[in-house]
Order: C-alpha cells, then structure tokens, then sequence
C-alpha cells in the first residue's frame, strides 16, 4: 500500500519537472523545429512515467545478516488501546475515489459527445456524416477511429475545402493521435490531483491540432491561404469531448492561422531540435530510473563507504490480548529481506519461542517499518536483518 503511494509520489514530482522542463524549452523548440517538434516532446512525460516504472538491476544479497533486537512490553494491547487512523488506507481510497470519478466524468462526456451525433451513415469519401452536430467534423473512437462530418458538411465547405478538412483527420488518424487523447485521458484519472496536469493537457491538445495543421499543409503550401480561411469559417463553439480530436478549435484559432504564416524550416536547426529532444528525453528518463534508487540510499548512492540495513521507524508491535491476559511471554526471531528501495519484500519467522502466539503481530509489524537499504561499493543493495522480538511483561522481565 505505502508502496503504490510512494510510486504515486515520485511519478507526481517528476511529471511536474517534466511539464516545467517543456513549458521553458517549448520557445526553442518551436524555433527549431516548429510545432511538429514541440508536440513530439510531450513524449518526454510518457519516457519519464515508463523509467520509474523500469526495475533496478538485480543485486545479489548481502551474506552478511546484522541482527537488530527489539523489546516489546504491553503498552499498546492489541485491541484495547486505541489504534492510529490508517492514513495510507484512507490516502489510497481517497486517490482511488478521485481517479474513478474523474474517469467516469471523462467518459460520460465522451459518451455525450456520440449520442450527440444521432444515426451515422456512411459516405464515398470514406467519412461518416451525422444527423446532428455536437462539434463536428472530428475524428471519433479509439479502437476503431471514424471521421465523422456534421450534417450540412457538403453545404458548408466546397469540394476543395472539404478536401483540407478530411487530410486534417486522415493525418490524425495517421499518427495516432487518438491514441494520444486516450493516454491523456487515463493520465488525467490517474493524476486527477495533480496541479499542473490541467494547464499540461491543455497544451499539449493545442499542439496536437498545431502540428497536425503543419502536416496537412506541408505538401501544399499553396494552399495555405484557403486552409485559413477554412478554419475561419468553422468556428467551434460545442464542449469538445476528451478522446476526439476536432478540426474545429476555438482556443487555438489565432495560434493554428500564425502558425500557417510561417516559412519552412532550414535543415539545420530543424536537425538540432531533433537532438535535443531525444537527448532530452534520453538524459531525463535515465536520471528518473536511476532516481528510485538514489532516494532509497538517501543521498548516500555515491558514497565509498558500506553500510548496513538500518530501520529509520520501527514502531513496536502491539501486545496480543490473549497473551497480556494470560501473562504470556516469548521471543520471536524474524528475517526480513530489504530490496534496494528500502522496502520489505519477504518476513520469515525462525524461530518462536510460543509458536502462533506472538507471530502474526510481529509479521505485521516488520512490514509496517520503514528500512533503509545496504550500502555495498557506495551502491543500495537488496539484504536482510534479522530482528529478535522479545515480548515481557516489564521492560526488567525476561521472556521465558
């Protein structure tokens, strides 16, 4: 559980280092390679979420196991004393309530946005016309996209502008952009608290269009002029729906017809853009995987020195009810593997001195602690400990 939320952390603050990274890059970006460029630096988030989620490389465990012995006396009966609210629990369901709701409000608008469109019927241009429109044309579906075009399609464009219009969703459809809007749909479900997620999503739609706009036109400059002039006659004033991608824009409307007044690239920066995204992405992704490590030695990664696991928490178990009453005493040894994160992967007990009586606790409670992992050669490394648990009725008592 706290491991998902430890996940849930780290993934958070290098999404914002992420989104801040391209927010200053992205003038430069568009400098040198144009808008083609920038909407294919988003990838830089993808690489980011994808590197945490990479394993460190595998270890061998330390042969050395330290012992850490640990006394227990009553001084929280188990179920008698009052227990600690579960914060992880109730952080967990709550980002788990969040991210269901988020997603069903994501999914009923798309729905929306279908039932919308009334009955569909197929065309020769290999679109689809509907009998209503809730902000059409646009590219609909995900596993099976369709260009769908509003019902007075023919009467509203000429042959040559419906033309630009169906390029604009083919080359949607193309590059995958749809399932690009489908990512971005469980991204904002999953990080729904995140604050920079609106302002990222919103960004990363326009330079979607953007870009699509610099495909569509690049074969055909001279039609630059007409393709303007279409996007002024569509004006869209429908909610747009979050896995379409609309031809019709209103937000970018200004930044899509200054983007068509721009000269083509030279060779050059265009080559020096490519560089520097993908060393961005490259440079970036590396220093996140190699972060989970880092953050689980504390900042001791590049030290020469070894050391061994050490538990930062270790909050005492609670004494078994049956036993306090009975005035039952014991020793229970554990073994728990630490892997290079800090966290328990395995607790073992060896030995007991009153089997079945103090074991589930003390399992319980090893799990609950928070380690901090093996040093080896300035690297965190995966060990084990074993930790003694003697549980007396004193802290002068010793267990029988």
């Amino acid at each position: 559980m706290t491991e998902l939320l430890d996940g849930l952390w780290q993934a958070s603050l290098w999404l914002a280092v992420g989104v801040v990274v391209l927010a200053v890059l992205r003038p430069l970006l568009v400098r040198l390679g144009g808008v083609a460029l920038a909407y294919r630096s988003w990838w830089l988030l993808q690489l980011l979420l994808l590197a945490l989620m990479l394993p460190l490389p595998q270890v061998a465990l330390l042969e050395h196991v330290p012992t850490l012995p640990l006394k227990v006396v009553p001084g929280a009966v188990e179920g008698m004393a009052g227990q600690s609210l579960p914060w992880a629990g109730l952080l967990l369901l709550a980002w788990m309530m969040g991210a269901v709701l988020c997603l069903l409000r994501d999914l009923r608008a798309q729905r929306r946005f279908e039932r919308g469109m009334g009955q569909l019927c197929a065309r020769a241009d290999g679109s689809w016309q509907a009998s209503a429109d809730p902000g059409l044309p646009a590219l609909v579906g995900l596993w099976r996209p369709r260009i769908v075009v509003g019902p007075d399609f023919d009467q509203q464009f000429t042959a040559q502008e419906q033309g630009l219009i169906l390029q604009h969703e083919r080359s949607h459809r193309r590059n995958g952009d749809h399932w690009a809007n489908g990512a971005l749909l469980m991204a904002r479900a999953v990080f729904w608290f995140h604050p920079l997620l609106p302002w990222a999503s919103r960004r990363f739609l326009r330079d979607q269009e953007l870009a699509c706009d610099a495909r569509t036109i690049a074969p055909q400059p001279a039609l630059r002029g007409l393709y303007a002039s279409t996007l002024l006659k569509a004006q869209l004033v429908h909610p747009v729906a979050p896995a379409v991608c609309h031809w019709r824009s209103q937000p970018v409307l200004k930044e899509r017809i200054a983007m068509l007044k721009q000269s083509k690239r030279k060779a050059l920066p265009w080559v020096s853009g490519q560089v520097l995204v993908v060393g961005l992405c490259l440079g970036m992704g590396a220093v996140a995987w190699a972060s989970q490590g880092g953050a689980a030695a504390d900042g001791q990664a590049g030290a020469a020195m070894d050391r061994e696991i050490e538990v930062e928490k270790m909050p005492p178990p609670s004494y078994p009810k049956s036993a306090f009453e009975q005035r039952q005493v014991g020793v229970v040894n554990l073994r728990v593997e630490v892997d290079a994160k800090g966290h328990p992967t395995d607790v073992q007990v060896l030995s007991a001195t009153n089997p079945g009586v103090f074991d589930a606790v003390s399992i319980a409670a090893a799990r609950s602690w928070t380690y901090r992992p093996a040093i080896k050669n300035g690297k965190p490394v995966a060990g084990a400990v074993k930790i003694p648990i003697t549980y007396a009725m004193d802290n002068t008592e010793d267990s029988q």
